[in-house]
C-alpha cells in the first residue's frame, strides 16, 4: 500500500521550536467536554492537548462538576458553562463559548458531553460559529448525526474522528458495511462534507476533501479501552493549535498515539493497559518522531 504513513514525511510537519520560545508561541487550545458521568473524558482529552506540545490549553465544562474535574489537573486552565440538572452543558452557554474561542488557535468540542437533548442544541448552536479551527470528537458527532449538513456550515476544514460506530451513525451505513471499505468511506464522506475525516479503528484512515488519504500502522488491540479516542482528539486539536495544517496533524496525532500504544503494549500487556498508561509512554513515541526538538 502506497498511502502508509511514514515518519520521515510526518517530520517536516513537526512544529519548529527554539530554546528563546514561550508559552505564547505554542499555541492556546481550547476544550469543550466533559459530563457529570464523563469527567474522564474531558480531563484525558485536556491533559493529552497538552502533550501534545501546546502551550495552553484551556477547559470547558459543566459549573457543577468543575469542582471534580480540576482537584488534580495543575497544568490546565477552567472555564465554567451553564450546566444541565442533569451536569452536562446546558444549551444557554452556546453564545458565551463561541465568544470566549474567538482568540483561542483551535476548539476541541465533543469528548464525554452526554446526548442531552439540551447539550445536542449547544453543540449543533456552535458548530458553525467557531472562527478557528475545529475538531470534532465523540458526542459532538453523535449531535449531527440526523444533520450532517451543520459539517458545510462550518468556517475553514473541521476534522472529525469518529469510530466505525460513530461513522455509520453518520453516514447511515452498517458498520459492517463501513469496515469492510474504510479507506472509501473516509474519502467520500471527507468529498461530501469538506472535512478531514479520521476512521479510527486497526490500521486508522486520514481522509482530506482533495481525495488524499492515508492509513496508520502503529497501535495494537491494547488501544481498544475507554478513553484512548479521548486522548488522540485532544493530541490532534493541539498539534492543530500549533499551528500545523489539520491533514498532516491527523497524521502525526494518530501516529504518536499509535506509537505510544505500542511502547505501552511492551512494557505492560495489551489486555492490562489503560488510557491513562499512553501517557507514560507518548514521550517515547516523541523522541522517535522528534529526536532534536530544537533548531
Amino acid at each position: 500500500m502506497n498511502n502508509l504513513i511514514n515518519v520521515a514525511d510526518l517530520q517536516k510537519f513537526v512544529p519548529i521550536r527554539s530554546k528563546h520560545d514561550h508559552k505564547g508561541r505554542f499555541g492556546h487550545l481550547l476544550v469543550i467536554a466533559g459530563s457529570r458521568y464523563y469527567t474522564g473524558a474531558a480531563k484525558l482529552s485536556a491533559c493529552a492537548g497538552m502533550r501534545s506540545g501546546a502551550g495552553l490549553v484551556t477547559l470547558a465544562i459543566p459549573s457543577v462538576i468543575v469542582d471534580v474535574v480540576a482537584s488534580n489537573l495543575m497544568e490546565i486552565i477552567f472555564y465554567p458553562l451553564p450546566s444541565t440538572k442533569e451536569g452536562t452543558f446546558a444549551e444557554e452557554g452556546a453564545e458565551k463559548i463561541v465568544e470566549f474561542s474567538k482568540d483561542k488557535n483551535a476548539v476541541l468540542i465533543g469528548p464525554g458531553l452526554s446526548q442531552h437533548p439540551s447539550t445536542v442544541n449547544f453543540v449543533r448552536k456552535i458548530l458553525p460559529q467557531i472562527e478557528v479551527p475545529l475538531i470534532i470528537d465523540a458526542d459532538g458527532l453523535n449531535a449531527i448525526s440526523d444533520s450532517t449538513g451543520i459539517l458545510r456550515m462550518c468556517k475553514g476544514t473541521p476534522v472529525i474522528t469518529p469510530h466505525p460506530g460513530e461513522m455509520s451513525r453518520l453516514i447511515k451505513k452498517s458498520v459492517k458495511e463501513i469496515q469492510q471499505d474504510r479507506e472509501q468511506c473516509a474519502i467520500d464522506f471527507a468529498k461530501q462534507m469538506g472535512v478531514v475525516v479520521v476512521l479510527k479503528g486497526y490500521h486508522t484512515v486520514i481522509a482530506n476533501p482533495d481525495g488524499e488519504y492515508a492509513v496508520n500502522t502503529t497501535g495494537g488491540h491494547g488501544l481498544s479501552k475507554g478513553g484512548t479516542g479521548d486522548i488522540l482528539a485532544g493530541l490532534i486539536a493541539g498539534l492543530i493549535a500549533q499551528g500545523v495544517s489539520p491533514y498532516p496533524a491527523c497524521q502525526i496525532g494518530v501516529w504518536l498515539h499509535g506509537k505510544a500504544g505500542d511502547h505501552a503494549e511492551r512494557v505492560l500487556h495489551p489486555r492490562s493497559m489503560t488510557a491513562g498508561d499512553l501517557f507514560d509512554f507518548l514521550h517515547q513515541a516523541w523522541k522517535e518522531l522528534d529526536p532534536q526538538p530544537y533548531d
